[in-house]
C-alpha cells in the first residue's frame, strides 16, 4: 500500500497535514506516531522472539533434568 505513494504523494500528504494541524501541532503528532511505531515494533519482536526463548528455556530445563538424573544414578 505505502510502496505506491512516492515522493510527490508524500509531499502532498505532508502539506495537507501542515494545513490541517498547523506548524505547532505537527511535531507533537510526529513524536506520537514515532513512539507508537516503536511500541508496535517492540511488541512484534517480543512475540516473535518469545517463542524462540520459550523453546530454549524448555530445552535447558530438559537438559538440567537429564543432568540431575545422571547425578542420581552415578553415571
Amino acid at each position: 500500500m505505502l510502496q505506491n505513494i512516492g515522493i510527490p504523494g508524500l509531499i502532498l500528504v505532508l502539506v495537507i497535514a501542515l494545513i490541517i494541524f498547523g506548524p505547532s501541532k505537527l511535531p507533537e503528532i510526529g513524536r506520537a506516531f514515532g513512539s507508537t511505531l516503536k511500541e508496535f515494533k517492540k511488541a512484534t519482536n517480543d512475540l516473535v522472539n518469545g517463542d524462540e526463548q520459550e523453546k530454549v528455556k524448555k530445552s535447558d530445563r530438559n537438559l538440567q533434568a537429564v543432568e540431575k538424573s545422571e547425578e542420581k544414578t552415578g553415571s
